[in-house]
């Protein structure tokens, strides 16, 4: 196979998916563009024989440049190409294990009503910790929520959520999420694959993570934190609630944001105070 061909790495040779290589002749104008792959590895197709610039950029590292030399038959190798974070991107976390504090950790659900105005609801009781990987984009992590913790703030519509209609707490107490990696998408923002359970399915989902940062606490510890977000559909869970205030339009909307606020201290367990 002929083309360009280039292997795209961190600085201690991880593959960075989705960097995107982008090819231009001598007078700027781009002839190819492709993004690598899970490997790191990106290939063009056959590209005019010459002297043209490869120019490869990913989110969070600065762009790098080099001059591609194209053969007869329509091929190049760049070789190894390792990018260099961007000197603005925020000090990460110390590797090691960190563990959800749920007093000063939200987690809301928020969904329309009748079609007009949204009804937030916050689950009050949520716990778990978050691996992070001497390597971040290799960090897991594991939420638990229990499901009756639900608060709209009005007891009956509370009631009504716990009950079978929706969250069915008797029989799915526990809604859980485990993360199985990160993939980069900025200077301090992540996406977070991983698995839902919620109402007995299971669910791939992403979950779009902001870095807030890291610092001491006031006991001696260290915490971290982070904002993350994502969009759930009620039918791929079986909560089928579907009561309609006019044609078209449900009572509950069937899309369901979810934003997390969750802090984080370094270590296995919680300080006795905070």
């Amino acid at each position: 196979m002929t083309g360009l061909d280039v292997q795209i790495r961190t600085p201690n040779g991880w593959p960075i998916p989705d960097a995107v290589l982008t090819v231009t002749d001598l007078e700027g104008r781009q002839l190819v563009r492709v993004v690598a792959d899970a490997s790191g590895a990106a290939a063009t197709g056959p590209l005019p024989p010459g002297m043209h610039t490869a120019v490869v950029t990913a989110p969070g590292y600065q762009p790098e440049a080099r001059i591609a030399r194209i053969g007869a038959d329509g091929g190049g190798v760049l070789g190894e190409l390792r990018l260099v974070p961007e000197a603005t991107a925020i000090a990460l976390p110390p590797p090691g294990p960190w563990t959800i504090d749920p007093e000063h950790s939200t987690v809301v659900a928020t969904a329309r009503h009748m079609g007009i105005a949204s009804i937030r609801g916050r689950f009050a009781e949520v716990g778990g910790r978050l691996d992070i990987a001497e390597t971040f984009e290799h960090s897991t992590g594991y939420a638990e929520i229990k499901a009756a913790s639900i608060d709209t703030g009005v007891r009956m519509r509370d009631d009504h959520l716990r009950s079978a209609d929706f969250l069915d707490v008797e029989h799915h107490p526990l809604i859980s999420f485990t993360g199985n990696g990160l993939r980069r998408t900025g200077s301090e923002t992540w996406v977070m694959a991983g698995e839902l359970d919620l109402h007995g399915r299971r669910r791939p989902i992403e979950l779009d993570l902001t870095y807030g940062g890291c610092g001491p606490d006031l006991y001696g510890g260290t915490r971290a934190a982070f904002h993350a977000e994502t969009l759930l559909h009620r039918e791929n869970f079986a909560m089928d609630y579907n009561a309609m205030v006019r044609v078209g339009v449900a009572v509950v909307g069937t899309t369901v944001k979810i934003d997390l606020d969750i802090e984080l201290v370094q270590g296995e367990s919680l300080p006795s105070a905070g």
